[in-house]
């Protein structure tokens, strides 16, 4: 009678302290799940935090990197521009280098070297530095010109320009290809009008026995015509060692204006001729012949970067034929400014018979 009390008893007390434990249990876990959930949020948080850094920094380092490049870019144009503008000196002519420029004039001239004659008396007007022996650049085409015509070659014989006649002294340029074929006569036209180099050095090969053979008779026709002072390596000018003074090329322009293909050639002011299906245009390099204030008889300009700008000419002058020489002129134009105020300062003299001229200008400062 007293035992099932007793058990109920028991069984009541289990019970509740099952239930406690399970309460206390699961009280527990949520405390655990509730510190995990805190410790994800603080994580979250704190990668969060620094994920902007993370961002920022690589911001900055792609900031830092395209200013970098830019500040590259902007060194390299620099250097590019710096180079471009960087001017190269220019080579020095023999008469610079002689010192020929210090010699002043009342014309004001600007070649160092300089000679006007009388061509029907020898009577010398203007003289400076004729002495001078220096480079004559293309001037040389002027002999070379006279030995094919003296030597009375047939000038509608074709000529082929080849790999021999391309420059490796300048290294200059041609319009005439190798392959190229032309008449003498037209090559000649071009070397003694535009100052064709490839033109001149095809006219010397071809010349009987050779290149070799034409330069001797250059210099052979020199030593004949008493130019002294000159010596000739080459048909064209390209070589500096082609030289002469203004006296010798005074001789050379008085003989070769005495020939009439000569006279014609130096001075037409244009000429065209056939390359295959094309039509070459070339122009005389001396812009004087086509003014009507001068009467050009005979010219020929040169110019390498040792001789300077040079020209020659035969022209009449209030009623006087003169010759004149200009070499180692500095500046592009000034050669022709030089022929210029030579003109003004002629038709301003006393007529032939009158008052003396003036035979030499030219005193050191």
């Amino acid at each position: 009678m007293h035992v099932r009390p007793r058990a109920s008893s028991r069984f009541f007390r289990t019970v509740a302290f099952l239930a406690m434990s399970i309460a206390l249990t699961a009280t527990s876990v949520h405390a655990a799940e509730r510190k995990k959930v805190q410790v994800k949020k603080q994580a979250a948080s704190s990668t969060a935090k620094q994920r902007p850094v993370a961002r920022s920094a690589t911001v900055v380092s792609r900031k830092a990197v395209t200013r970098v490049k830019a500040t590259t870019r902007a060194s390299a144009r620099s250097v590019k521009v710096a180079t471009r503008m960087v001017a190269v000196p220019e080579k020095l002519s023999f008469g610079q280098v002689a010192g020929l420029h210090s010699l002043t004039d009342p014309l004001d001239l600007k070649s160092s070297v300089a000679l006007v004659i009388d061509q029907e008396t020898n009577e010398v007007l203007l003289s400076k530095n004729d002495h001078a022996v220096l480079p004559i650049a293309s001037l040389t085409k002027l002999m070379t010109g006279l030995l094919v015509s003296q030597a009375h070659l047939p000038m509608d014989e074709p000529i082929t320009i080849t790999q021999d006649d391309v420059d490796t002294e300048k290294f200059s340029s041609s319009r005439l290809a190798v392959g190229t074929t032309l008449t003498r006569g037209e090559m000649m036209h071009l070397a003694l009008m535009s100052s064709e180099n490839r033109a001149a050095h095809a006219l010397g090969r071809t010349f009987p026995g050779g290149l070799e053979a034409f330069v001797a008779q250059m210099n052979a026709k020199a030593k004949l015509l008493g130019m002294t002072d000159t010596r000739y390596v080459e048909p064209t000018g390209l070589s500096s060692h082609n030289q002469s003074s203004a006296r010798d090329l005074a001789t050379l322009v008085n003989i070769a204006h005495g020939d009439p293909l000569l006279r014609e050639l130096t001075t037409s002011p244009s000429y065209e001729v056939a390359v295959g299906r094309r039509t070459l245009q070339y122009n005389n390099t001396n812009r004087l012949v086509k003014s009507p204030a001068w009467d050009i008889g005979l010219q020929k300009t040169g110019y390498i970067s040792e001789a300077g700008r040079c020209l020659v000419m035969q022209a009449q002058i209030s009623g006087r034929k003169l010759i004149m020489v200009f070499l180692d002129s500095a500046g592009k134009f000034s050669r022709l400014g030089d022929a210029e105020r030579v003109r003004n300062w002629v038709e301003k003299l006393p007529s032939i018979g009158g008052a003396p001229t003036l035979h030499a200008i030219g005193t050191k400062p």
